[in-house]
This record gives C-alpha cells, structure tokens and sequence, in this order.
C-alpha cells in the first residue's frame, strides 16, 4: 500500500470505523437530535428534519401497504433534484428496497433498458417526466408510478427566478395504478420494519462500459456509509453547515456531497432543481451556504456573471467537486475572488463517489488528490498487470470499503474489472493516470472510450448504437471533440447507405438524434463519410479519428 501521500495527510485519522447499521438511520438519528433544524430549503419552503422523517415514514409505508414493496425490490426513482428526491430515496430504503436511480434526461427509449433490467414495478416519478415512462407501463414490468410534482414543496413568495417544472401544478393523472405523491404521504402508513443490514443492496446508480450497455454498479448500506462518513470527515461538516446542492442527486457525487453528508451530520440542503447561476449566488448570500460541490462548467459559467460581487459569497468555507478539471485560470480567477482554492476529487459510480480528495489547505490545481480513508490506489501496467511508480504512466486501481460489490447480472463483466494484487481485490477503474512523488495522483488519459462533457459521461458505442437505428445509417463512429466551453463534445462521422446520400442532410441526423438521446448525448456534429478507417481485422480506428479533430482544434 502507498503511504507516501501521508506526509501531506491532514490533521485527521487515516483510518475511519465505518456505521454498521443502513443508511435510513441517518436520517432517524439526525432527527432525533435535531428534529425542528432545517433539513432543507427549497425556493422559500423550509422543511425540519421532524417533518422529513415523517414524510419519509409516512411514503415506505405506503410503498410496503399499498404498493407492496418487498426486501431487497428494485425501485425506480426518477425525477429532478427538489425534497421528493431524498424524501423517496429514504422511503424506499426504509421500506426494504434498493434505489435505482435514472438520469432525468434520458428519453423513453433509453429509459426502457433500466426498466428491464431490474425488472422494476413501481416507479416514484416526477410529473414532467410522466411522457417518458407512462409507454413503458404497456411493454415492461412497470406497474405502478407514484407522480410528484414539485411545486407541492415549493414556498409560494420566493423573489427569484423559479424553474417551469417547479411552477407547475399538479397535473391530474385519472388512470388506474397511478397514485399522486401528497396523498400517499397524508395516508400515514406506519411502515413494517424490516431489520436492514450492513450488506443489504441499498442502490444501484448505474454507469456505461465499452459494450455500450449500461451497468448497475450494486452499492451496500456499508459501501455508501464509508463515503458518506468518509465525506463528513473530510470536509469536517456539522449540523451548522449549509450545502447548496447543484449537482444532480441520481449522480452518485451529488447523491453523497450534497444530500447523504448533510444527512448524516445534520446539515442544511439548499436544494435547486435547475442550474442558475443568478439564482445560484443569491441563495449562497440568503441562506448564507458554507459549502458548495459542483462540476467545472458550473464554476465557469458562475464566474461569467458580471454581477457577481465577492461579499455575496462571504460564507462560504469550501468549493469541491470533480468530474473534469477545473482549467487553472478559472480556479485563480475563483481564488482571486472568494480566498477559496477549489478542492478536486475523483471516483466512479462503481464506487460512489470519492476515492481520492484533494486535501483542503494543500490542494494541487488539475489533481485527482491523494488516496481517501482506508483506500489503496496503485498503478499498473494494463496489459502485464505489473505495478507501477512514481511518475510512470498506467492504470489506477483502487482496493478500499466504498467500492461496489459488482455490477448487476454481469458476471463477464465482473471477471475483468476486478483485480488480485497481493492478496486484495482491486477494481480496475479503466482511467490512465499516475502520481508524483508526494503521492498525489493525476489523470492522464482513459483506457475506456468515455467523453466527458460538461461532467456527463457519454459512451460512444451507445451513441452508436441510436445511431444505426436511423434508416439511412450505413456505419457509425462517434468520438469526443474539444469543446471550449463543455471540455468535449460528441461527433459522429457517418456512412450513409447508397441509395440516401443524396437525401439526408448532416443537419437532418443532428435533429433525429435529439429525439432518441438525452440532450448530453446526442452528436453537435456529424460529418459524412465515404469509409471510416479500420484496422486489418476491421476494427474502426476511433482514435485516429479523434486526434485528427483534437489537431484541428490545436491549428485554430
């Protein structure tokens, strides 16, 4: 195990003991010792931590009484970040369930996977998205939905700015096995407990491999304890800490940052359904928010305001987050303004969020950060398996207690990302980097074929996939491009079938793809071509593709 990185360790244990009990506790104890503290703040309502375990009580029961929820049920929770998110992800907990959360901007056809997958009946959805998932009630398992709408949460006198999805009423849904989320919380169901462990399943956030197929990533109450926890320490949160959760809940550094942490220590959640950066600063200055993660493309654009002035900001005691790497300018420029160094982490959903930090008062810009609590990060040679040092180039593997257990129904995929390295299991994390000499490690490059753009994975071969199903689509390849403001872009260079190139437009394939794909993914470019280049086995060469797009930016 490296240790070299403990030199620069801060004033805390290396070591943590991680809570042997589920992760719903942390909502009881919290509102045991805090029960009339804000939980959350939601564009002017405030909710208490008495009244957030109520409502949480009050939906498993309704979820194991009415709906039938049983031990170790997959759940389907997909809506926008507002208290019905972390109301029913605790519900579904409490009522023996696991949470399969779902990245809101996935279209219906994308959606259907998920559903088939866990082989999932009931669904807590938000009403702007019923469009999406009401077709899957005729072709999957899905069986029930319980419907929230978000202005039921949200004050009626807030000065900004509300997003559309949290000005809209409640829609009336007259069909059966539709259930409104308000009276499923009035109907008080006390619900049955069920004596949940330490390794019973608690979510499956799912990712993307280089098959295409999307992956749920099996997470214990234990392995999201160790980073909840983990997390806490780190940052040093309390009950008086005030986090403006930005990031989307569904994506594990949102799920444990910005609701799970404060949670677990007491804190506030100042909860926004959309980004705005307007809205984003004055929030900070109102509510007076200590702590803030978020992505790059947030900190640039929240930098963008011309009416951003240094005293609205005077509260804050931490900026974090990860994702892609805050360009150095913007973090001086942020430093400049604030005092504040941005803290960057890194970690997969495979292991629910962080497994290295930064640490706080010896951050180095552009850095993955050093190993977190009880986490062995090595690197080696992909193809020998050799370990690797100091400043030699391979992939990361990590051996600590956040990583997943395994992904769901992938024994194949299984078998390849995990490692032996003496006598620990590794998780192969598929990232290229390597550390220097202070143990601080850095990302180099990816083995898997992921674009990165403004902090949303995007996997080629599942574009790909979409793609081919477009009637003119001979061949498809799709690659990441530099983007100023988004650090990638998707490209896909296309052969049309003979008999429609002179018919279809790259124009016409863009605005095909923004009906198949969630708006992150779709292709902003698509160039034709007449053969894309292949190996002598005809492999695409991707890669010869995407540097040629990467030189012609460096030539502007």
């Amino acid at each position: 195990m490296l240790t070299r990185h403990y030199d620069y360790w801060p004033k805390l244990s290396k070591s943590l003991t991680i809570p042997e009990t589920p992760l719903y506790d942390n909502l009881a104890v919290s509102a045991s010792r805090y029960p009339d503290h804000q939980a959350i703040y939601y564009y002017g309502n405030e909710i208490s931590y008495r009244q957030l375990e109520r409502e949480v009580d009050s939906l498993a029961g309704y979820l194991q009484a009415e709906l039938g929820v049983s031990k170790g049920e997959k759940v389907l929770l997909y809506m926008q970040n507002s208290p019905q998110f972390v109301i029913g992800f605790y519900a579904i907990l409490k009522a023996g369930g696991a949470v399969v959360p779902i990245n809101p901007m996935l279209t219906a056809d994308e959606l259907e996977f998920y559903v088939k997958d866990c082989k999932i009946v009931n669904a807590l959805v938000g009403q702007e998205l019923y469009g999406k998932v009401a077709p899957l009630l005729k072709s999957t398992s899905l069986e029930n939905l319980i419907i929230a709408a978000y202005s039921d949460y949200a004050g009626e006198s807030f000065p900004l700015e509300v997003p559309e999805e949290v000005k809209q009423p409640r829609t009336n849904f007259d069909s059966p096995r539709h259930y409104y989320w308000e009276d499923c919380v009035r109907a008080a169901d006390a619900p049955q407990e069920l004596g949940m462990k330490a390794d019973d399943l608690a979510v499956l956030p799912y990712t993307s491999g280089t098959t295409g197929l999307p992956k749920g990533c099996m997470h214990t109450n234990s392995t999201v304890q160790a980073n909840t926890v983990g997390a806490a320490n780190w940052a040093g949160a309390s009950a008086n800490n005030i986090h403006l959760a930005t990031l989307p809940f569904f994506h594990v550094t949102g799920m444990v940052h910005s609701m799970h942490m404060p949670i677990y220590t007491g804190g506030t959640m100042v909860i926004m359904t959309r980004w705005d950066r307007k809205t984003a600063v004055e929030l900070i200055d109102n509510q007076r928010c200590t702590n803030w993660v978020a992505i790059s493309t947030m900190i640039i654009d929240f930098l963008a305001n011309p009416q951003l002035k240094a005293e609205q900001l005077s509260s804050l005691l931490s900026i974090s987050g990860g994702g892609a790497a805050l360009p150095e300018a913007v973090g001086e420029q942020l430093y400049q303004l604030t005092g504040l160094k941005f803290v960057e982490g890194y970690g997969l959903s495979e292991t629910i969020a962080q497994t290295h930090f930064n640490p706080a008062d010896r951050p180095k810009m552009q850095c993955l950060g050093i190993p977190s609590f009880d986490v062995d990060a090595r690197i080696i040679d992909p193809a020998t398996q050799k370990e690797l040092g100091v400043g030699e180039v391979g992939e990361i593997i990590v051996n600590g207690p956040q990583i997943m257990t395994g992904y769901y129904n992938r024994q194949e995929e299984n078998e390849n990302a995990f490692i032996k390295l003496d006598g620990k299991r590794f998780f192969r994390t598929g990232d290229i980097g390597r550390y220097d000499e202070e143990g601080y490690f850095f990302m180099v490059d990816r083995v898997k074929r992921m674009i990165n753009t403004s902090g949303y994975k995007v996997w080629p071969t599942e574009v790909e996939s979409f793609l081919y199903k477009h009637p003119a689509v001979q061949q498809a390849c799709v690659v990441g491009i530099p983007d100023a403001k988004k650090g990638e872009t998707v490209k896909a260079f296309i052969i049309l079938k003979q008999n429609e190139k002179e018919k279809v437009t790259e124009e016409e394939i863009i605005e095909w793809s923004k009906q198949h794909m969630a708006a992150y993914k779709y292709p902003r470019e698509v160039e034709f071509l007449d053969s894309l280049p292949t190996t002598s086995s005809g492999k695409i060469l991707w890669r010869k593709l995407q540097e040629k797009e990467w030189e012609k930016s460096e030539l502007k």
